[in-house]
């Protein structure tokens, strides 16, 4: 076999193996941005410095605590939104969490106050989460259709979000507030916002 023979034979090797490299360096990407470069819970938004979006949502009626609305949000001071679920897994996951931030007599001094919108939920599997786990919500809207979840952006629950006391979204938090982030991005954000 000459040496002309051996050239097709190559560029045939080559050509069945470039589709498989170029799988390989996509799922290489893919996976480096999904578990080294990506921190899944700082997804962007398009609502960050802009004020939230009008909505009116009715109570949680056995919760004894009022509904909200975007007016609610602008009465100065911080006002943390986390959008939850009783049938939520993660939700019960950063519960402790919630109950740490709602009770930090600092924060509550310095008029930051937690809300929550109850998203997509039975009110009685609200009640029964909440009796269970603790309420720590000044006030809790429900958003029975998922409206309003629509309207701010909701990728899914829990999302949790920080509002300037004027009603401009300063942050936007996707995932379960775990004690680390609570530390680490949640109280640092809140300071960043009283500014």
């Amino acid at each position: 076999m000459s040496a002309q023979d051996n050239a097709p034979a190559a560029r045939r090797s080559w050509a069945a193996a470039l589709p498989l490299l170029i799988f390989a360096s996509m799922a290489g990407f893919f996976a480096w941005r999904l578990f080294i470069g990506h921190d899944p819970s700082a997804l962007p938004s398009v609502l960050i410095g802009h004020p939230a979006p009008a909505f009116n949502l009715p109570a949680l009626a056995e919760s004894g605590k009022p509904g909200l609305s975007d007016a609610d949000l602008r009465k100065g001071g911080v006002t943390v939104v986390n959008i939850f679920a009783s049938w939520c897994g993660p939700c019960r996951i950063e519960h402790p969490n919630l109950r740490k931030l709602s009770e930090n007599q600092a924060l509550a001094a310095m008029g930051v106050r937690l809300v929550g919108v109850n998203y997509k939920d039975d009110p009685a599997n609200a009640m029964k989460f909440l009796k269970a786990e603790g309420d720590p919500y000044a006030a809790i809207g429900v958003d029975s259709s998922g409206r309003v979840g629509i309207d701010w952006g909701l990728t899914g629950v829990p999302e949790t979000f920080i509002i300037r006391g004027d009603g401009t979204i300063a942050f936007k938090y996707t995932g379960p507030i775990t004690e680390e982030a609570l530390n680490q991005t949640i109280l640092p954000q809140i300071e960043k916002a009283l500014r």
